[in-house]
């Protein structure tokens, strides 16, 4: 008897197939929405950012000054404006400052007779006194100028007539008209330099000829300070000569005027101080003034003084320094992306400093990450700083950083979103 073959329903055979078909189907579309998923993610998945890379120091510093102090004596000098520039050599002892001492002088005389700006002040009428006053300086081997009894100078021509040429007899007339007499003047001026702490520096008479009129060099930095804080004295001591009534033509006893920006103050010699310097100068160095006050004690010529001041201002001169720690387009780091675009980090602006001997300029960069960039975008900025004083400059791509682009999206998904 034949066998007989089972065969499925027609029902149960299109159920499989379709079965497999709908997976088939569902597997594709799943492919197609992972692959679209992956596409889209890719493209607006965020790039990784990238630090810049920079290399430059937190300071920068120039050689320390090399100051030619004179072999003799003691000396200081001072750039007021400048934080650090100030030095001294030698003794800081009290020493006799021969005429130096007219500086105190004129001070004490403007305390008691101010004057103000261009004013001339009083007439100060001349006396026999007066006349008697120069013979005695004469006598005693001291600078002078001559004065005629019945003439009278104004209270400026006065302390014209005792500063530059050093006149001691003007000194002693000018005291004697202020306070009544010497002894007055010793008295206030003595005061005077205790309540402004001058502690070194005593006054024995007002023309400085007597050895017991004795300064430190710290002393005189100040007192020099306050001459240049006076527009009368300042625009005197400046002058090279000054044509006056009874006196003449005098010319001023510091030489050196002119020399490195000098523009004053005051000169002093006897035997026991030798010869000595209270000076000041607008030095020039590059565009820029600088103001200096120093002052040389105890040379034993004048060449010597003359020589010691002019190369003990030089070196000064010498020890500030230009710096330009940035300049427009400088390199301050660099950006590389990992698909391969680079761009310098560079400064916008160009930044200068006078800086005094071995002063450091500190350094502080500061920078954000970038993902992609056109060139010029501000992505940081230095900031240079000197003595409290900072100048800060942007810096800035300079190229475009592009974005990586869909290839290199699609063939880095492991590079995204880090």
């Amino acid at each position: 008897m034949p066998q007989q073959v089972l065969v499925d329903p027609p029902r149960r055979v299109s159920r499989t197939v379709y079965r497999r078909r709908r997976i088939v189907v569902f597997g594709t579309v799943i492919a197609v929405l992972l692959a679209f998923v992956y596409v889209v993610g890719s493209l607006v998945a965020p790039v990784p950012a990238t630090a810049a890379v920079t290399a430059h120091g937190k300071q920068l510093v120039q050689p320390a000054a090399q100051l030619a102090w004179p072999g003799y004596g003691s000396s200081a000098i001072v750039a007021p404006d400048y934080p650090g520039a100030s030095a001294s050599h030698g003794s800081d002892a009290s020493v006799p400052i021969a005429s130096i001492t007219k500086t105190i002088t004129a001070l004490v005389v403007l305390e008691k007779k101010p004057l103000n700006g261009d004013d001339q002040g009083p007439d100060i009428a001349f006396t026999q006194r007066d006349v008697n006053i120069w013979h005695d300086v004469v006598a005693a081997g001291g600078s002078w100028a001559p004065v005629v009894a019945g003439t009278s100078m104004t209270e400026k021509q006065a302390l014209e007539a005792m500063l530059l040429p050093s006149a001691n007899n003007y000194a002693i007339s000018l005291a004697n008209w202020a306070y009544g007499s010497t002894s007055a003047y010793v008295s206030a001026a003595n005061d005077w330099l205790a309540k402004n702490g001058f502690s070194g520096t005593k006054i024995t008479t007002p023309d400085g000829l007597d050895p017991g009129n004795v300064s430190t060099t710290k002393d005189l930095i100040g007192i020099g300070k306050l001459v240049l804080a006076s527009p009368v004295l300042s625009s005197i001591v400046s002058q090279k000569n000054a044509n006056l009534p009874g006196a003449g033509s005098q010319d001023n006893t510091n030489t050196l005027l002119g020399f490195e920006g000098m523009d004053g103050i005051k000169t002093g010699n006897t035997d026991e101080a030798g010869n000595c310097l209270l000076f000041s100068a607008e030095l020039p160095v590059g565009a820029t003034k600088v103001r200096v006050l120093g002052v040389v004690l105890g040379a034993p010529t004048h060449d010597d003084l003359w020589a010691g001041v002019q190369a003990l201002l030089t070196s000064m001169k010498n020890g500030f320094h230009q710096v330009t720690p940035v300049e427009k387009g400088q390199v301050f780091g660099t950006y590389t992306t990992a698909w391969g675009a680079t761009s310098k980090l560079v400064a916008t602006e160009t930044k200068s400093f006078l800086v005094w001997s071995d002063t450091p300029i500190g350094v502080d960069l500061q920078t954000r990450p970038l993902s992609s960039g056109f060139k010029g975008d501000i992505l940081g900025q230095g900031t240079f700083t000197l003595n409290g004083k900072t100048a800060t400059v942007p810096l800035a791509l300079a190229r475009d950083v592009p974005d990586p682009g869909f290839g290199w999206r699609l063939a880095h998904p492991g590079g995204l979103g880090t």
